[in-house]
């Protein structure tokens, strides 16, 4: 019987998180999986190229986009985590600050503008290239003050973390996962996608600074 080898593709929000997930996955089943993550933009872009993968895990957004062009299968959309955004110190008084290209990024450009204050910072936000995470930026004095998913900074060393944003204020990303319709074996694609849902699996999610969804 020949053996089954399913390739996953996530955004960075989530790599950590489902890197540990795979290798419980395939020690359990025998099933082999290449977890690959890169930003979520160049994510969505080879998706939409055409690139052969079997679960493709974003921001339930864009999740939705893929099905609706046709590139991921109707019907097989799973919400895996919810994660919010963590702050490093008031932005005002940073000399620079940093964010990511993805919803985090673009919330918090929108947030800014409704403060009135985006204009007045502009000139001091540093953003990364897609895939790189902001606490790195920060660790290397980049920028002084670092806004990101919790998950992709708790993570790095030499950076601080203050808090989450207040309630008021904060976004709650939802990750999704769906089959690609590329995938080989679609059906092994539906159990790695129902596992990474399980609730059994939910402790390990809130050790990476995420909530099941």
């Amino acid at each position: 019987m020949p053996q089954v080898l399913l390739k996953l593709i996530s955004s960075m929000a989530t790599a950590e998180l489902l890197a540990e997930l795979v290798t419980t996955y395939q020690r359990s089943t025998g099933i082999s999986v290449m977890a690959e993550a890169a930003g979520g933009v160049a994510v969505l872009q080879r998706i939409q190229a055409g690139e052969a993968a079997d679960v493709v895990v974003l921001a339930g957004n864009v999740i939705d986009k893929l099905i609706v062009e046709g590139r991921l299968l109707v019907g097989t959309r799973l919400d895996l985590v919810r994660s919010g955004i963590a702050v490093r110190q008031a932005v005002l008084n940073a000399k620079t600050l940093s964010f990511s290209t993805g919803p985090s990024g673009v919330y918090l450009e929108k947030l800014f503008e409704r403060w009135g204050i985006l204009e007045q910072i502009r000139s001091r936000i540093v953003v990364p290239p897609p895939g790189i995470p902001v606490g790195s930026f920060v660790a290397a004095g980049s920028a002084e003050l670092g806004f990101q998913q919790l998950s992709e900074l708790q993570s790095l060393a030499g950076i601080e973390i203050l808090g989450a944003l207040p309630p008021a204020i904060q976004l709650i990303t939802v990750f999704s996962g769906g089959v690609s319709t590329h995938s080989a074996d679609p059906q092994a694609a539906r159990a790695l996608l129902q596992f990474l849902a399980s609730p059994a699996v939910a402790p390990v999610k809130l050790r990476f600074g995420m909530e099941g969804a």
